[in-house]
């Protein structure tokens, strides 16, 4: 990692209850602290100076901003974790990519795996790749660009980022995946999660959070055609049955 220096603004919380936290995760921030003192900076270690009990239940890569939920007892770690492995979450993505994409919407279904010698980047692998699916659907279509809703329904590293790249449209900004005319189009990388899904741990009611990203200031709150929480969601049944 090179010349880490996140910006120092305060975090943003959109959600925040006895059970649950959930944060806007700004560009260029770790989920995490890295392995290097200097790069403890993360969206947790901000938050842990305010709430010391605070758990991580899932991550976004440093380059991608927006939702990201935490756990605040115990409890709501175990339950939240299980949601996770179980994909009983659903979360959209936006995200601007090169080109014109053709279809309106779409299955991707790659099998991914670490690109071991080329590490943090991942690849496709039909041979021992694990499985991979993102449904994506045009929002919009510009005059280089695309830009693109992302519902990723397993949640393998660089997923979306490989799976755009290998559909033909990298994502611009990317600097893992994109050739360098797409990386220079903008100064981050264009991919934010938007909206998030769960089940609460309070009482298994279906909670579902909205924030917009920087990049699309036209992206609104609202009930989407195709990727609607009830029509990807399985019921909560299935984990307690589990």
């Amino acid at each position: 990692m090179i010349d880490y220096s996140p910006a120092q603004n305060p975090v943003q919380i959109t959600f925040q209850d006895d059970h649950v936290l959930v944060a806007n995760k700004p560009a260029g921030l770790l989920s995490v602290p890295g392995r290097l003192k200097e790069h403890y900076d993360s969206l947790w270690s901000r938050l842990v100076v305010d709430f010391p009990d605070i758990q991580v239940v899932h991550r976004l890569d440093m380059s991608t901003s927006g939702l990201m939920l935490f756990a605040l007892t115990k409890d709501a770690e175990r339950h939240i974790k299980k949601q996770f492995q179980y994909r009983l979450t659903h979360k959209v993505y936006y995200a601007r990519v090169w080109g014109d994409v053709e279809q309106d919407e779409g299955l991707i279904d790659l099998p991914l795996i670490c690109d071991w010698p080329n590490r943090p980047r991942q690849k496709v692998c039909y041979e021992n790749g694990k499985p991979s699916q993102t449904h994506y659907q045009v929002v919009k279509r510009e005059a280089q660009t695309t830009l693109v809703r992302l519902l990723p329904i397993t949640g393998r590293s660089h997923q979306l980022r490989v799976h755009m790249m290998a559909l033909g449209h990298p994502i611009i900004g990317d600097e893992f995946y994109a050739h360098p005319e797409a990386q220079v189009m903008t100064n981050r990388l264009e991919l934010h999660s938007t909206e998030l899904s769960f089940y609460h741990p309070r009482n298994n009611e279906l909670t579902t959070l909205f924030v917009a990203c920087d990049f699309y200031k036209e992206a609104k709150e609202e009930i989407l055609q195709h990727f609607t929480a009830d029509k990807v969601l399985p019921d909560y049944k299935l984990l307690k049955s589990t």
